[in-house]
C-alpha cells in the first residue's frame, strides 16, 4: 500500500467534485405552506412566477418565503403556520382563521411557485410590499428582495427603495397584473434582467 504525503499540498490528490448545496427540497417543505391567506377573505391576491438561473432556465428546487403585513399595514403576530399537535406531534399546518403573514413555497419542475395571500397594507413611508427570501442551489448566502403591487402608480413612485432605482432595475421588484387579484413576479437571480436584491447590515 503506498502512502501518500499530506503535508504537502501538491502530493494530495484532488477528491472528486459534488454539486453545490445546501437542498432545500427535503424536510423544508411543509403542506399548505403557499396558502397564507384565510380561505375566503375578501383582501385575498395570488403571486406566482418563476424562479431562473443566470442562463435563464428555471430552477426546480428553489424555497421561497414570504412575509407581508395585513391588509392594515399591520405586522402579523399570530402563531400558527407550522401548528403542530401537541399529543401526536404531527403537522396541523394553519387553523384558515388567522394571518400569520409568512409562508414558504417550493418551485415545481418548472421553477414555478405560487402563493395566494393578503394584499398588504401600506407601512411608514414606503409604498406597500412583501418580502421575498430566496434559496436556492448553487447560493451559499439566500437572497432577499421585495414584491411591489402595481396599483398605484404615485405611492410607488414616492417610495424610497424604488425612487432611488433606475427604471428597468425598478422594474424587477413591481409584480405584472394579470387577471383581477392576481400578479406575476418572476425571480431572476443573475444575469441580464436579474432582480434588485437586498443586503442588510
Amino acid at each position: 500500500m503506498t502512502k501518500i504525503d499530506t503535508s504537502r499540498p501538491e502530493s494530495v490528490l484532488p477528491t472528486p467534485s459534488h454539486t453545490v448545496g445546501p437542498f432545500y427540497g427535503h424536510a423544508l417543505p411543509f403542506r399548505g405552506g403557499e396558502e397564507i391567506a384565510p380561505l375566503g377573505h375578501p383582501d385575498t391576491v395570488t403571486l406566482h412566477g418563476y424562479v431562473t438561473d443566470g442562463a435563464g432556465d428555471p430552477l426546480p428546487d428553489a424555497l421561497i418565503e414570504l412575509w407581508g403585513a395585513d391588509p392594515d399595514g399591520q405586522v402579523p403576530t399570530a402563531d400558527g403556520s407550522m401548528r403542530r399537535d401537541p399529543a401526536s406531534g404531527g403537522f396541523l399546518g394553519r387553523n384558515g382563521v388567522e394571518f400569520t403573514g409568512w409562508g414558504r413555497i417550493q418551485t415545481d419542475a418548472n421553477g414555478h411557485w405560487y402563493a395566494r395571500t393578503l394584499r398588504p397594507g401600506a407601512r411608514g413611508r414606503s409604498a406597500p410590499y412583501i418580502s421575498v427570501c430566496v434559496f436556492a442551489r448553487g447560493l451559499l448566502v439566500h437572497l432577499y428582495t421585495r414584491i411591489y403591487l402595481p396599483d398605484d402608480e404615485a405611492v410607488l413612485a414616492a417610495d424610497p427603495l424604488l425612487s432611488g432605482l433606475e427604471d428597468g432595475r425598478r422594474d424587477t421588484l413591481i409584480a405584472v397584473a394579470e387577471a383581477a387579484g392576481t400578479y406575476r413576479f418572476d425571480i431572476r437571480l443573475q444575469g441580464e434582467g436579474e432582480t434588485v436584491f437586498l443586503e442588510f447590515q
